[in-house]
């Protein structure tokens, strides 16, 4: 596919070009990845002035999602993306593994400053979700400062750069520029910008407000570093964005998955297969995506956890901001449910006007239903712009009057609907047959007959 940027595309590349150091503190769903690939791409076949690039995400990110957009455009195709994940030893193959650029998690950081030392190759470096080194104390923001003045560029992505106030920003920026504009230490940044809270009896740890205009003046003194990308601000695209989440299986978990899938399919004739035939095959095997199956006795026998876990990445993306969630099958709501049940995040799932309400009102800050309970009536565009698509649905329409439920008069920001895909599996025939928008059953159909004739080679 061409790509065709947009004007704050354009300007989000030239700066990476051209700044050895830059923040782009962009939403969620406006092109981070394509454009920070653009430029490595540029940098490094145009202009040779990057030999490797590193790019740290948290661990569905760094499995995936760049190596999918990558293929995805035409003028990126040829780069050679590793991932350095896996056992140590997978690790340390994955890095002689000739590429252009190599994935990493961001736990892995400390071990992978620990393995070169003083040999550090990388000469360019992303942070893909630089909130996730806010921490100054953190092991793996100290390692990376460790290695700092052998990077000659440094990227830092995120949506939300401070998501629980402007203390997160100091860490991030020093990554930047080694205390330049913020202060070279903690103390030093909090005795510029904030003043200590008085202590309460008993209290164990010393807190700060900031001072007035405190944000503003933080704001002058990193604005030519960083950059801020609102979607309300920047957006020249249509005020729907779809945002493919790919999610790769690990190996147990794709074994699971292929023979299950494959089990599954040789017992269907293709020859005779009907919508009614494929649309029960169908939801079989999204159960599977989903990382659960229903046995003969409807018990749940849990698969895979990889989509909980990218979902609880998309849900840290967010920092906080308001998530409609739709899942297809009880069992994944279920999982869903317990996955967020250590967090502070204000939970619901929808079951009447009395949810709806509170969505609105903007008391819960993630809303999980299922398309077929709310896909038509609903106005829920006041709380909250982005959409997460757990589990898909092969129903066309069913899709469509989901998404309206946020898509709608009344709403304020872009909508963004975020897809989590298992590649390589029915998962990606179902988001293609919904992006087609044609005649659903007879793709999927269509897409059924060809995965069971290669079952059988």
């Amino acid at each position: 596919m061409k790509f065709t940027p947009h004007p704050y595309q354009r300007y989000a590349i030239e700066r990476i070009i051209q700044d050895p150091a830059i923040g782009l503190f962009q939403d969620m769903g406006l092109g981070k990845t394509v454009e920070t690939l653009t430029a490595i791409n540029d940098l490094r076949y145009n202009r040779w002035q990057v030999s490797r690039a590193l790019i740290v995400a948290p661990k569905k990110v760094a499995e995936a999602t760049w190596q999918n957009e990558a293929r995805q455009w035409d003028h990126l195709k040829h780069l050679r993306i590793v991932s350095v994940l896996g056992t140590a030893k997978q690790r340390v193959k994955a890095l002689y593994t000739p590429g252009d650029i190599w994935t990493i998690n961001r736990e892995n950081i400390p071990w992978l400053v620990d393995y070169y030392q003083q040999d550090w190759p990388f000469d360019m470096v992303v942070l893909d979700e630089s909130s996730s080194f806010k921490n100054p104390q953190a092991k793996r923001f100290k390692k990376l400062k460790l290695v700092r003045s052998r990077i000659k560029r440094i990227v830092e992505l995120t949506g939300t750069p401070a998501p629980n106030g402007l203390e997160d920003l100091f860490a991030q920026v020093y990554l930047l520029d080694g205390g330049e504009r913020l202060g070279r230490t903690m103390t030093s940044y909090r005795e510029q910008f904030f003043t200590q809270d008085y202590a309460h009896p008993g209290q164990q740890y010393r807190t700060y407000s900031p001072q007035d205009h405190a944000d503003s003046r933080i704001q002058d003194a990193i604005s030519d570093i960083c950059i801020s990308m609102k979607a309300e601000d920047y957006l020249t695209l249509p005020d729907y964005i779809e945002d493919i989440v790919p999610v790769a299986l690990d190996a147990p978990a794709k074994k699971a998955y292929d023979k299950l899938e494959r089990d599954m399919l040789l017992e269907i004739d293709e020859d005779t297969i009907t919508a009614g035939s494929a649309a029960v095959l169908t939801n079989k095997l999204l159960q599977l995506c989903n990382g659960a199956v229903y046995d003969a006795d409807r018990r749940v026998t849990e698969i895979h956890r990889c989509k909980i876990e990218a979902f609880l990445e998309v849900i840290e993306q967010l920092h906080g901001e308001h998530a409609l969630v739709f899942y297809n099958f009880q069992h994944d709501r279920d999982r869903i449910l317990e996955a967020l049940a250590g967090s502070k995040l204000r939970v619901r799932v929808y079951k009447g006007p009395e949810d709806e309400t509170a969505w609105n009102a903007g008391e819960v800050d993630v809303l999980l239903a299922h398309p077929a309970s709310c896909a038509y009536g609903l106005n829920l565009q006041k709380g909250g712009h982005h959409i997460i698509w757990f589990g898909l649905t092969w129903s066309l329409e069913q899709y469509q009057q989901a998404n309206k439920r946020l898509h709608r008069q009344g709403q304020q920001y872009p909508v963004i609907a975020h897809h989590l895909v298992v590649q390589e599996s029915v998962d990606v025939d179902v988001m293609a047959a919904l992006q087609a928008k044609g005649d659903t059953q007879e793709a999927l159909m269509q897409a059924l007959k060809a995965r069971i004739e290669k079952a059988r080679k």
